[in-house]
């Protein structure tokens, strides 16, 4: 009894510099997404070995877009980027993750909507990414 006494007193919980540092990181990896978002019409955040991913870029590809992909699983600081995009998506848990010119569309589920009902094309051309 007297060791559990003294290890739930000596528990601690995280401390309030220990939060702030987490938001910190969080707020670099939003301005460094929004930095790499800026450099091209379409942007996809991926995992190399995610299947869906690999249809994300098949699809853009296949449509003659030529888009930047950034494989969060190849990035030092992959986990904290892509814990800053599930933030974005409102604590969705799935990559990829697409911009266009600039705005979040969202993930597969919202690219293959907007690519079903007519809309992705036109936002592809409005944000310069298709010329056809």
């Amino acid at each position: 009894m007297f060791n559990q006494e003294r290890l739930m007193h000596y528990q601690v919980e995280p401390s309030w510099n220990y939060f702030m540092r987490l938001k910190t990181m969080e707020e670099d990896q939003m301005e460094r997404i929004m930095r790499l978002v800026s450099q091209s019409a379409v942007v996809i955040f991926s995992i190399s070995s995610c299947c869906m991913c690999h249809a994300m870029k098949s699809l853009f590809c296949g449509m003659g877009v030529n888009a930047m992909v950034h494989e969060v699983d190849e990035d030092p600081k992959g986990k904290e980027m892509e814990r800053a995009l599930m933030r974005l998506l409102g604590n969705s848990t799935s990559l990829p993750v697409v911009f266009i010119g600039g705005k979040l569309v969202g993930s597969m589920d919202r690219v293959l909507a907007f690519h079903i009902n007519g809309s992705l094309v036109p936002l592809l051309k409005d944000a310069g990414a298709l010329w056809l």
